[in-house]
């Protein structure tokens, strides 16, 4: 199975972190091939890789018209992993773990947000469920940033099951929810071992998922606005639990 990787930043992780199989880059021969573009030949070939310049039109064609910014590259499926393998390496940096699980989103924008955010903060590992979800499609990519080439993704096949296993190896899970019964997101220790829960879009967390939950946490607001979206709600609370931690 081919992907093809498109935009400069999501290109650019991709070749940086090498986790994927890399065919071949391509790159419009309308660009100029300075700065960022510059770098990125200079990285794949770094990596023996091939580069074909080629005209915009056939990436157009080939990208069905998205914002390609004038670069393509032909890499092999996600490397995705498993759960263990996102606790060792909190283990392996003597860090209490902090993991991200997504119940069930679809748009590659939010997902992508979160993920930039997740890797910006230190994230151990990401879990997403195998249906009914977006995966990390090159749409999730590039919404990232790239930063999906630099995190641990697990594909899950159910996530009730995975947040009760998760429990047995003494992690606190913890559900993002506009809800009475919620705990204010400022005066909760997130310093703990923690799996973050966020919800879809609109439906918010599935009603299994959220009995699972150790507890939940809600962001507190003064604005007229109902809440936040999944990425931006999700964002700041990783981001807070990272400064709970740097604190520390």
């Amino acid at each position: 199975m081919v992907e093809q990787l498109y935009g400069r930043n999501a290109v650019r992780e991709a070749l940086r972190a090498r986790r994927r199989q890399l065919h071949r880059l391509y790159v419009s021969s309308g660009v100029q091939e300075t700065g960022v573009i510059a770098e990125l030949i200079a990285l794949a070939e770094s990596a023996g890789l091939p580069v074909q310049r080629v005209e915009r039109q056939t990436l157009d064609k080939q990208l069905r018209e998205v914002n390609h910014q004038g670069v393509m590259l032909e890499t092999g499926p996600y490397p995705y992993v498993e759960l263990a393998d996102c606790l060792a390496v909190a283990a392996e940096r003597k860090e209490p773990a902090l993991l991200l699980l997504l119940d069930h989103l679809q748009d590659p924008q939010n997902i992508g947000t979160l993920l930039r955010t997740a890797e910006v903060v230190g994230v151990h590992g990401v879990a997403l469920p195998g249906r009914r979800a977006a995966e990390i499609t090159p749409a999730v990519v590039n919404a990232s940033s790239g930063a999906t080439e630099h995190l641990r993704v697990v594909l899950v096949v159910n996530l009730a099951q995975t947040i009760a296993e998760l429990q047995k190896d003494g992690i606190w899970v913890v559900g993002l929810e506009e809800d009475e019964a919620a705990q204010n997101f400022d005066t909760t220790d997130l310093r703990l071992p923690l799996a973050l829960v966020v919800g879809a879009e609109g439906a918010g967390l599935a009603r299994l998922v959220r009995e699972r939950c150790d507890f939940l946490v809600r962001l507190p607001m003064a604005g007229q606005v109902a809440s936040l979206n999944a990425a931006v709600a999700g964002s700041i609370a990783l981001y807070g639990a990272w400064r709970q931690r740097f604190r520390a």
